[in-house]
């Protein structure tokens, strides 16, 4: 989540050397209260964790 025109090459070298660890999501632009839930879901795909709860899933 970042600012909407994006970080300036400068703002991402700060960051970085910050500590940050950037990621992107390629060319998308999605709001705030849609890229939040999304990046959750990526996560929770990578680690496996989802599932469709039902009992026999687990």
């Amino acid at each position: 989540v970042g600012p909407e025109g994006g970080y300036t090459p400068e703002e991402a070298d700060c960051a970085e050397h910050a500590g940050a660890h950037l990621i992107t999501l390629g060319p998308r632009v999605l709001r705030t209260e849609t890229a939040s839930p999304l990046l959750a879901a990526l996560v929770l795909y990578e680690l496996g964790d989802l599932s469709s709860g039902h009992s026999d899933d687990a």
